[in-house]
């Protein structure tokens, strides 16, 4: 699937025509392959297939709403010849784009895959919380003995 129709979204919304708009118009290179997984309700891990490259050859860096992650293969300086080359070794640049307040929170590189663990941490302040409501039938007995006197008092003076 290389196009999508994304006109439910664009009725259904209102002030997301740029990102809906930056959707559209994204061009993913395809390759290194990757998955984008959701592990937990804040948590995400993007894992990317890249045989081949060391963990030097590897830099992940994120910059604001951006995780770029670049791959560059050192010269290969042996005598070898190769006959057959069936794993990709050209040098690569994905860019993801994150959400606010994700950030990585580890990255690994085991047997061919680069695995990069993201946290969404929203700041305590930001966060919804619930307010309580009193009642007047929950006020103290003090402040109903106060209101029911000034009330007797208004009667009298009318």
């Amino acid at each position: 699937m290389r196009s999508s129709d994304y006109a439910p979204l664009y009725r259904s919304t209102v002030g997301f025509d740029r990102l809906i708009d930056m959707l559209d118009n994204s061009v993913r290179s395809d390759w290194p392959p990757y998955n984008i997984e959701k592990t937990g309700d804040n948590d995400y891990r993007i894992t990317m297939a890249i045989a081949g490259f060391s963990p030097d050859e590897v830099e992940l860096t994120q910059h604001g709403p951006e995780l770029i992650v670049v791959g560059q293969k050192q010269a290969d300086e042996s005598d070898r010849q190769i006959l057959h080359r069936g794993m990709a070794t050209r040098n690569f640049k994905q860019v993801f784009k994150l959400a606010d307040y994700v950030k990585v929170a580890k990255a690994t590189l085991e047997s061919g895959l680069l695995s990069v663990d993201l946290v969404r941490e929203i700041p305590d302040e930001l966060k919804p919380r619930r307010i309580g409501l009193e009642s007047s039938s929950n006020a103290a007995p003090s402040q109903q003995q106060q209101i029911s006197q000034d009330t007797q008092r208004q009667r009298k003076v009318a």
